[in-house]
C-alpha cells in the first residue's frame, strides 16, 4: 500500500526539500514456532529535516518495530532505512530514543544519568565541556534544582524531562519518542507537550514520535502517519497538519480543521481499520 495524503490537506507539507530520513520499501519478518510472522510489509516514508512526525495506530501494528529499526536496534528483513543517504545498520549518537518508562539508572542522579550519555559520546572532550552540556540541558528542561536527585525522588514528569534532556544532550539529528507521555497524568502530559514543542522550535531536531493520542498528534505534529493493523502492517495514510506555528492549544481546538482532522483520524482507526480482537 502506498503512502497517501488526506484530501483534507491536498498539498504535501514538505515540497521542494531534500529527503533526510528515508524508509524505503521496508519489511520486517520475525521467526516464530508457528512460522514466519510478517510485522511490517513494504513500508515507505520520507521525512524531511526538522519535521515533527507522529505515528499512530492500534497496538501490534508495528510502530515500535519501525522506530526500533530507525534507531538501529533492529534491521529490516528487506528494504533499507537511510539517514542523509547513509544506510542505518546499528545504533548511533545521530539518533536518540526516549521510551515511555524513562530508562534511567536508579542509582544515579539526574545529572549523572545525563552525564553518562554525554561522556560516552564526547569521551575525548574535557570535563568542563561535558559539564557545561549537562547543565545546559538540565536548565533546558527546568530541572537545575533537581540535578542531584535520584529517579526515586522525581515525579513521572520530571523523570521524562531527564530522559529528554539526556537524549538531546548528545545533539542527535533525529529524536525518536516511543509514547513518551503515555504514563503521565493529563496535566503533566500537556505541560510536557508544550515544553517539547518549545525545545523543538529552538533546536529543530527531526522528531519521530509514537502516540495513541490523536489530540496530542494534532497539537505536536507536522504530519500524522496512520498505520494499518498487523500482521503485514503498512502506512495507510499520512495527514498533513495545517496549523501554523508556534501553536496555541486553545486556538487550535477552535479551528474547524481540527475537528475535521480529528474525525478523519478517528474514522481511519475505529471504522476503516478497527482493531478486532
Amino acid at each position: 500500500m502506498q503512502t497517501t495524503t488526506s484530501a483534507l490537506n491536498p498539498q504535501p507539507s514538505a515540497l521542494k526539500r531534500d529527503p533526510f530520513l528515508v524508509i524505503d520499501n521496508v519489511s520486517k519478518v520475525f521467526p516464530t514456532p508457528n512460522g514466519s510472522f510478517i510485522a511490517l510489509e513494504d513500508v515507505n516514508l520520507t521525512v524531511y529535516e526538522g519535521e515533527f512526525v507522529c505515528l499512530i495506530g492500534h497496538s501490534g501494528c508495528g510502530k515500535s518495530t519501525l522506530l526500533n529499526m530507525v534507531a538501529g536496534f533492529n534491521k529490516p528483513t528487506s528494504g533499507e532505512i537511510t539517514l542523509q543517504a547513509k544506510r542505518i545498520t546499528e545504533p548511533g549518537p545521530d539518533r536518540m530514543m526516549v521510551f515511555q518508562n524513562y530508562s534511567l539508572l536508579p542509582w544515579m542522579t539526574a545529572y549523572e544519568n545525563i552525564y553518562l550519555a554525554v561522556d560516552a559520546v564526547y569521551a575525548d572532550k574535557p570535563n568542563s565541556f561535558k559539564k557545561e552540556i549537562v547543565e545546559e540541558h538540565l536548565q533546558l528542561v527546568g530541572l537545575t534544582e533537581a540535578a542531584h536527585k535520584k529517579p526515586s525522588q522525581l515525579s513521572g514528569g520530571m523523570k521524562q524531562r531527564v530522559a529528554i534532556a539526556r537524549a538531546l544532550a548528545i545533539r542527535p539529528q533525529v529524536l525518536i519518542l516511543d509514547e513518551p507521555f503515555g504514563a503521565l497524568d493529563a496535566i503533566t502530559k500537556e505541560e510536557l507537550q508544550e515544553e517539547l514543542l518549545a525545545i523543538w522550535r529552538e533546536h529543530r531536531v527531526t522528531v519521530l514520535m509514537i502516540t495513541h493520542d490523536i489530540d496530542e498528534a494534532l497539537f505536536l505534529a507536522d504530519r500524522l502517519v496512520m498505520m494499518t493493523n498487523g500482521p503485514a502492517a503498512n502506512i495507510g495514510e499520512v495527514l498533513d497538519i495545517p496549523f501554523s506555528r508556534p501553536r496555541n492549544r486553545a486556538e487550535i481546538i477552535e479551528d474547524p480543521d481540527y475537528y475535521n482532522l480529528r474525525n478523519y483520524a478517528l474514522d481511519f482507526l475505529f471504522n476503516r481499520f478497527a482493531h478486532l480482537d
